[in-house]
């Protein structure tokens, strides 16, 4: 109650653990703060937290039985696969869609177990389920992954500048592309620059960092243009080229550049061949008989002169 005089305060929103109801408190927090308030609408500060794009390929050519069973089924996997790997997707705040879902995790949540294990997990039991299915009965999931600060407590979803940006991933061209290469994986996934170096090249778990590819996802007419990191979980991606025209600097990427650089010493590619014998180097030229490397044979001569161009000795 309050006092002859004292306004009433609003209501404040708890930032809930997810998947559980959010409820009044009146009177605001216990350590005395209040909420956000911008344009005059009172809100939960946003938090830190995971997020999952997952959509299904495909969903809308598919008549009315074949959308409720695909339906069905991405429920049942992706709870089953986070269940296998200790996830419980109990916890998850998720906006639904009848193709997919946005998820927010958990703060607590092992970022390295739901992309090194649950993903290559849901990939397997995808291709299963996959297996004995015509194409029209399939279910084949792209999925993104981002961090970023997210609003809980959204009327109608969830608030924030990293939703819209995994949702963006999910949504990409090359992402699209990829799944549809190869016709019998289960998952493409994508994740940002920030969960790729500090995740998926660090903890991999599962998931292989080499067949990574780094792809341009831009959408002028969206003003986003971002680069991300792509793989089809258990394929080769570097066995399809990229379109013409594309690549990691094209417009909407395509198969992209190698993440990892292939193993091996760096050799001098940009040595060339001197007149009259020898080669060059930059500034340095080496006239008669050369050898370069460990192991290399010569015969005759060996670095019989060395002449430097311009510049410091």
């Amino acid at each position: 109650m309050t006092g002859a005089g004292q306004i009433p305060r609003k209501p404040y929103f708890y930032g809930v653990p997810a998947g559980r109801r959010r409820f009044d408190v009146p009177g605001g927090p216990p350590d005395g703060g209040g909420p956000v308030t911008k344009g005059g609408t009172a809100m939960d500060h946003p938090e830190r937290r995971l997020l999952i794009s997952v959509d299904m390929e495909s969903y809308s050519r598919r008549g009315n039985i074949l959308q409720y069973e695909a339906q069905q089924a991405f429920r049942e996997l992706l709870q089953a696969a986070a269940a296998a790997v200790g996830l419980d997707r109990v916890t998850w705040s998720t906006q639904r869609a009848g193709d997919g879902e946005l998820a927010i995790l958990p703060r607590d949540v092992s970022e390295s177990r739901v992309i090194g294990r649950f993903v290559p997990e849901l990939n397997r039991r995808l291709r299963a389920y996959n297996s004995s299915r015509l194409p029209a009965a399939r279910v084949r999931l792209r999925i993104a992954v981002h961090q970023g600060l997210v609003h809980l407590d959204g009327a109608n979803g969830f608030p924030g500048n990293a939703v819209v940006f995994v949702s963006r991933l999910c949504d990409a061209d090359p992402v699209r592309r990829a799944l549809a290469a190869f016709p019998d994986a289960g998952v493409a996934l994508v994740v940002s620059t920030d969960i790729y170096r500090d995740v998926v090249s660090e903890y991999p778990e599962e998931m292989r960092p080499e067949r990574f590819r780094r792809v341009r996802i831009s959408k002028p007419d969206k003003g986003f243009d971002e680069y991300a990191w792509l793989c089809v979980v258990d394929e080769d991606l570097s066995t399809v080229p990229a379109p013409t025209g594309e690549g990691p600097d094209g417009p909407e990427g395509g198969a992209g550049s190698p993440a990892v650089p292939p193993p091996g010493p760096v050799r001098p590619d940009f040595a060339q061949a001197s007149p009259g014998g020898g080669i060059s180097v930059g500034d340095v030229r080496v006239r008669g008989q050369n050898a370069i490397g460990p192991g290399a044979t010569a015969i005759g001569s060996v670095g019989r002169d060395a002449i430097l161009g311009g510049g410091d000795r």
